[in-house]
């Protein structure tokens, strides 16, 4: 951390901001901490989770270049201490900073569009598909966030907005991620405004160098990749949302194996003043494959790292009901249960209930807490079951946010 602060001072000082060259010099990153205690049973399985704590930096500056030329660079720096089990393999807290973000943004290209060229994150945090970038409130191993080597341009109006990206996934990985770490991305994103409250939202991504074989693709295959669509009713105290995705693979850009991995995601949500009630489905075969990060539960979403269709080799089929309370202005209470089975588990399903708080100390800084529990069902093709575990599990955990 303090050679994190010492590097940007030196960059202040070196770089003053009455200096020609640099204009509008913005300090931007977050600083996340999240401490964790699983009670479980001690057997092998359970390396899985984690009990310690982590610490994730990033800090870093943006500033105008010239005209249309905005410059953003963040740095990054993972701590990890306790146990931490299976989740801190790979990692050395002596590795030091490594560059999360490098690019310069141009505006105004031919009169409308943006291009950003460089290490930069991408993507939506909540998607099931596609996310590169920091990840909060949930600790899974030293929780670096991941970023893409690309060159990005997007357009937008009122209508319509869309994005196209080639590049490469940066090697920022904590040693837990070494299949997908030098994987090429080559893909487009459309998103329409139909109405005020409707949107419609399309996207497909081909993927190069990577090394999911296990998941429905065939070592000759020279790509694989997803695309899907997503339709979205937004009125003002109310949310539904359809989605579905679905995987290729081969020498063309669409070429689809008899077993080609898919998803279908819904969301609701309805805002009743006092309390805002939701749900959620999800299902997806055992072969679906994406860079997503869907992360349902304390103690599943944990472990699974976004990627919940590896919950086992058979797929996953998923619900969730909440309810998000506001005691008081500054605080948010939630209460989630979830059910998670394998396509065939039939009557067979891991329950889990959760129990988490947020406190918004100001606009910079939150508070969070969390206590989850899972009740283990019977379901041999999964790897969370009673044969694993033995008994079911416990979670706690405390962390704090500072964004600046």
């Amino acid at each position: 951390m303090k050679k994190l602060l010492g590097l940007l001072l030196a960059m202040a000082v070196a770089f003053p901001a009455s200096a020609d060259v640099l204009k509008n010099v913005t300090l931007k990153g977050e600083i996340q901490t999240i401490a964790s205690d699983v009670r479980h049973n001690d057997v092998a399985a359970d390396a899985r989770y984690n009990s310690g704590t982590n610490a994730r930096a990033l800090a870093g500056l943006s500033f105008d270049l010239v005209e249309d030329v905005r410059a953003n660079v963040l740095f990054q720096y993972g701590y990890a201490w306790g146990t931490n089990n299976k989740a801190n393999e790979g990692f050395d807290n002596a590795d030091g900073m490594k560059l999360a973000e490098a690019n310069v943004v141009l505006s105004n290209l031919f009169c409308c569009l943006e291009a950003t060229v460089g290490r930069q994150f991408y993507g939506d945090e909540n998607s099931a598909v596609m996310y590169f970038g920091p990840t909060h409130y949930n600790a899974e191993g030293v929780n670096l966030a991941r970023a893409l080597d690309a060159a990005k341009i997007s357009y937008s109006d009122d209508f319509k907005s869309f994005t196209m990206i080639a590049g490469k996934v940066a090697d920022l990985s904590d040693g837990a991620d070494e299949t997908t770490k030098d994987a090429a991305i080559y893909g487009a994103d459309l998103k329409l405004n139909l109405t005020d409250a409707l949107t419609l939202q399309a996207y497909g991504y081909d993927l190069r160098n990577v090394e999911y074989m296990n998941k429905g693709v065939v070592a000759e295959d020279k790509n694989v990749g997803f695309y899907g669509a997503k339709l979205a009713f937004n009125p003002e105290a109310a949310l539904l949302s359809v989605e579905y995705a679905r995987n290729f693979a081969g020498d063309r850009l669409v070429k689809e194996h008899k077993d080609t991995g898919y998803m279908v995601k819904a969301d609701g949500a309805i805002n009743l003043e006092a309390v805002t009630a939701r749900a959620a489905f999800l299902y997806s075969n055992g072969n679906f494959m994406a860079f997503g990060n869907y992360r349902p539960g304390l103690l599943i979403g944990d472990p699974m790292k976004g990627n919940i269709f590896d919950y086992t080799e058979d797929g996953v089929r998923m619900f969730n009901v909440g309810f998000d309370f506001k005691p008081y202005e500054k605080w948010t209470v939630s209460l989630d249960g979830y059910s998670f089975q394998s396509r065939f588990g039939r009557h067979s399903a891991t329950l889990e209930a959760d129990l988490t708080a947020k406190y918004a100390h100001n606009e910079y800084v939150e508070l969070f807490a969390g206590v989850g529990y899972a009740k283990y069902g019977n379901d041999d093709t999964s790897d969370y079951n009673k044969t694993a575990f033995g008994k079911d599990n416990t979670k706690g955990q405390l962390g704090m946010l500072i964004k600046f």
